[in-house]
């Protein structure tokens, strides 16, 4: 994932993902423009194994952020410096996630990211519907559907790691680990929406996983009930 050489930025063409428009507006009696993007809507997924009390993220590499780590100054060379600007400057820690390209229900494109990403066969009806909210709303203001799911180890039938050309690790957090995680000043490489996926988990669900303990009193000790 971060072997990464032969970077360089050129002009946009068409693209089937992206498309830039200028927003032409008169708000208050005064003209305005806004330039925007209009980008495919999404779903992203929560994904804990019961088994093992584990919340299930994925990693990977994002151009985007890749590019806002690189200087003004050195934007400007025709091929970036990929010494000075390691690959790790673009990996990110998000939640399983995908975008709405197909003719197909936003749960079964849920059921399909869990499966591709995290590698975990579950049904729609495992799919607990969270929220729907904008994302980027300063360029993009594209809909993202939130759920929530519960696996296990069984349910686990393949490596996952996304499809075709994708390039995708997975990573595992207990509670205390994801605790440490978002309680970090950062800066943190997670978008806003896999923040707050976290921040609902543990207001929501975590409870009910943490380890619950008593003093016995004859033996002054903790012990795990």
């Amino acid at each position: 994932m971060e072997d990464l050489t032969d970077v360089f930025l050129t002009p946009l063409p068409e693209s089937p993902y992206v498309k830039p428009l200028r927003f032409n507006y008169t708000q208050n009696g005064k003209r305005k423009t806004w330039d925007l993007l209009h980008v495919h809507d999404s779903v992203a997924i929560i994904v804990f194994n019961v088994s093992r009390k584990v919340l299930v993220f994925v990693k990977q590499f994002r151009p985007a952020v890749y590019y806002n780590c690189i200087s003004d100054e050195d934007r400007e060379n025709s091929v970036i410096d990929t010494e000075k600007y390691p690959a790790s400057l673009g990996i990110c820690l998000e939640m399983c996630a995908g975008i709405i390209d197909k003719k197909l229900s936003i749960e079964d494109i849920a059921r399909e990211e869990v499966l591709e990403e995290c590698g975990y066969n579950v049904d729609v009806s495992q799919l607990q519907r969270v929220m729907s909210y904008r994302s980027g709303v300063g360029v993009q203001g594209a809909l993202q559907t939130l759920f929530y799911c519960e696996v296990t180890d069984d349910m686990k039938v393949e490596e996952g790691g996304g499809v075709d050309e994708e390039l995708i690790e997975i990573v595992e957090m207990n509670i205390n680990e994801v605790e440490e995680y978002v309680s970090s000043p950062g800066p943190l490489t997670s978008p806003p929406s896999c923040l707050f996926a976290v921040m609902w988990f543990l207001h929501h669900k975590a409870n009910k996983f943490r380890k619950s303990y008593k003093l016995t009193c004859g033996e002054c000790k903790m012990v795990k009930i």
